[in-house]
C-alpha cells in the first residue's frame, strides 16, 4: 500500500513558476514508477508527466514538453513536477500517481496506475 500526498499548488501569474510536490509513504517508494495528471474543470483527467522507476526514461505531454520537468529524490519517497513558464491553459488539478515496478513502455493512462494522490489546486492567471 502506498499513500501519496501533493503539495506546492497555488496561485501564480502567467510565465511565472511552481514546483509541485508527491510525497509517498512505505518503504519501495524506489521501485514505483511516477506520473503526474491533471484534471481541468469540466475536462478529463489527463496525462502530464512520468519518470520511470529506473530513473532513466520519462515522457512528457506535448502541451508541457519543455516547460515541465519531472524528478524524484528517493531518499525523501518524493516525486517533484517543476513548471515553469505557465500559461493560463495549465490551470487544473494536478495529480501524482504510482505504478509498481513497471518495466517496457512508460504508463500513459489513468488505469495502469495503483496509486492516487488527492491532487493540488494550481492556478495561472493571465
Amino acid at each position: 500500500q502506498v499513500q501519496l500526498v501533493e503539495s506546492g499548488g497555488g496561485l501564480v501569474q502567467a510565465g511565472g513558476s511552481l514546483r509541485l510536490s508527491c510525497a509517498a509513504s512505505g518503504r519501495t517508494f524506489s521501485r514505483y514508477t511516477m506520473g503526474w495528471f491533471r484534471q481541468a474543470p469540466g475536462k478529463e483527467r489527463e496525462f502530464v508527466a512520468v519518470l520511470r522507476w529506473t530513473g532513466d526514461s520519462t515522457y512528457y505531454a506535448d502541451s508541457v514538453k519543455g516547460r515541465f520537468t519531472i524528478s524524484r529524490d528517493n531518499a525523501k519517497n518524493t516525486v517533484y513536477l517543476q513548471m515553469n513558464s505557465l500559461k493560463p491553459e495549465d490551470t487544473a488539478v494536478y495529480y501524482c500517481a504510482a505504478d509498481w515496478g513497471r518495466l517496457g513502455v512508460l504508463p500513459l493512462v489513468l488505469n495502469e496506475y495503483d496509486y492516487w494522490g488527492q491532487g493540488t489546486q494550481v492556478t495561472v492567471s493571465s
